[in-house]
């Protein structure tokens, strides 16, 4: 490890791709600008799902000045991103946490983690990525082990320990700031995994 001034480590595989820090840059603007490059290059295609409103109100003053003055959520939204891969469909949340230690579940929701489920029973390859802003990590988990952990016991938050002994630490570069492919290549790899 390298110790710069500001005191932030940096591992020499994080100097080497020239990544030293994400702050300023959110989880879901690293994950869309890595679906962008992942589009790009025709490596997969995932897309942020768009939350569902309903709009009661516009302000026309005029045509190309129309202003969303009053809006609802139509129903809850189910996870954040949907895609395919190589023939099997992804479908995963992404949430941050400042936390250091823990990641609370009460930040997944309810049909959120039900949603989870369904398409894992369905077959997709389902997942959560998870980022700890304050220790600047980013994982991945898999449903397979979010649900059997959740159902063991009466669990109300995933230490950051557990979270780094099941889940994968998500690495990335200044074009595929969170290449979380890299693990999906290896999880259909290393598992009996049928489309």
């Amino acid at each position: 490890m390298i110790q710069y001034p500001s005191g932030k480590k940096v591992n020499s595989k994080q100097k080497s791709l020239g990544i030293t820090s994400r702050r300023g840059m959110s989880l879901e603007e690293d994950i869309n600008k890595t679906n962008e490059a992942y589009l790009f290059k025709d490596r997969a295609v995932v897309h942020k799902k768009p939350t569902p409103i309903q709009i009661v109100n516009v302000d026309y003053p005029s045509r190309n000045k129309a202003k969303i003055t009053e809006a609802y959520f139509r129903h809850a939204s189910t996870t954040d991103y949907q895609g395919v891969y190589q023939g099997y469909a992804l479908d995963f949340e992404a949430k941050e946490t400042k936390n250091k230690t823990l990641f609370p579940l009460a930040s997944l929701h309810e049909h959120q983690l039900n949603h989870i489920k369904a398409v894992k029973r369905h077959g997709a390859i389902a997942f959560l990525i998870i980022r700890f802003n304050a220790l600047d990590e980013t994982y991945l988990i898999f449903a397979e082990d979010l649900i059997k952990h959740i159902n063991q016991d009466d669990v109300r938050s995933l230490s950051i320990q557990w979270i780094r002994s099941v889940g994968y630490e998500v690495s990335g570069t200044y074009q595929v700031p969170c290449d979380y492919i890299m693990i999906i290549d290896d999880y259909i790899k290393r598992s009996s995994y049928d489309k």
